[in-house]
Formats: C-alpha cells, structure tokens, sequence
C-alpha cells in the first residue's frame, strides 16, 4: 500500500503551513508541484529536502502515467499547488481521479488540510456562510453572461475567483447584468488575503468598483457577493 497525499500549502503567509504538512512533505519520496520553482521556495524555507516534479493543468497523460507508476511501485507522493488546497479551481482533483481509477485498492489518498482561499474569504465576509455556492473562476471570454446571471440568480451567497488583469472588467460586467434585475448585492472582493497588502473592499458593487479603482490592482482577488 503506498500513499498519497494532498497537502494544502499557504495562500500568502508560509508560516500558515502546519506542522503536519511539514511533517508530510519531509517523509514522501516525491513532492507534485504545479510550479516547481514556486514550491521550492516553500521547501527551502523550512529545510524540506526531497525530489520535485512539476504536474499542472497542461501535463501529458505520459506524466500521468509515469506517477502511477511509481504509486504502484509503493512510492509515497505529495501533491501540492502554487497555493491553497490542491483540486480547488486546481487541476489536482483530476489527478487524483485518476488514481482512484486506476489504483483504488493500492493507493490510501490522505488529504493534508490547510489554507484555501474560499474558506479564508467566507470566514471574514459577515455573511451566513451555513450555505454558499462556489463558481471558481468566471469564463474569460464565453458564456460570461451566463455565469453572471447563475451569481444573480443564487439565493446563498456566491464566492469566486478573478485574476487582477480581469477584476475590474468582471465586477462591471456582473454590475451591468444587475441593472436587468431588480436585486441589489452585498459586495467584498478580497485580495492578497494573509499577504502584506492584504485588503477586503466592502459594499455595493459600485462602491467596490470605486474603491479597486482607488488602489493598486495587483495580485489574486476572491470575489463575495449576496443578494439583499
């Protein structure tokens, strides 16, 4: 029996990887990373020595199959993302699809929980947070209307994720469907959440267009909207 683990690494701040993910990712044979000079960096702040190899969204089936190779030949793995939980808006989760496929009775998935953007988000929005709906990323160029008008349409609050090239075109893309409605939106758009600019922009969805405007526009933003 070998074993796999998806260990969540830090969002902004390294000092929020736990000592378990530590302890996990001195004792595997392999780390999985999505960028492997990114992970390095995490490794060598805590003195992690051990052999990486990159596995991201554009991977082959030929590394697909090479690390279930080495699963099958009882090699314990570590798969990790740039940041955040593996498989969340992260193609992790088809990886491990894979290796359920194929190494189900061989192979003990252990998740190694930590940071996620959604739940760091969701823990600071003030909103109720008993149900919410989750959208990952919005289409860059089809189907924008659409999935704009699934945020509208949700009666819990919508949490996703938008790159800062595309933060300001989105938020008044979803700010033009509104006008269609007679709803009015709760807005936070979070951004460099546990980095040193960390800042959460609160309000409607015009007040929040005003305020990025205001400020730099750079690193990751996590979006959280709730009809009134």
């Amino acid at each position: 029996m070998s074993f796999f683990y998806i260990v969540a690494t830090p969002i902004g701040n390294l000092k929020d990887l736990s000592l378990r993910a530590i302890e996990i990712l001195n004792s595997v044979d392999l780390i999985l990373a999505e960028d492997t000079r990114v992970t390095k960096k995490l490794l060598n702040r805590f003195k992690i020595k051990k052999p990486v190899l990159s596995y991201h969204q554009h991977s082959k089936l030929k590394k697909i199959n090479y690390i279930i190779k080495l699963l099958k030949k009882g090699k314990n793995l570590a798969l990790v993302s740039d940041a955040g939980t593996p498989g969340i808006s992260d193609p992790g989760n088809k990886l491990v699809e894979e290796v359920i496929k194929s190494l189900s009775d061989q192979v003990k998935i252990i998740p190694i929980p930590g940071a996620s953007a959604v739940t760091v988000a969701a823990s600071i929005s003030g909103f109720p947070m008993d149900k919410f709906l989750f959208l990952g990323f919005p289409p860059a160029k089809r189907k924008r209307k659409k999935f704009f008008q699934e945020v509208l349409d949700s009666k819990y609050p919508v949490i996703f994720y938008e790159s800062p090239h595309r933060i300001l075109k989105t938020l008044n893309e979803l700010n033009l469907e509104l006008q269609t409605t007679n709803y009015k939106l709760q807005t936070i758009v979070c951004r460099e959440l546990t980095k040193i600019y960390e800042t959460v922009y609160r309000g409607t969805i015009e007040e929040v267009i005003e305020k990025i405007k205001k400020d730099k526009i750079k690193g990751e933003f996590v979006v959280i909207v709730k009809r009134k």
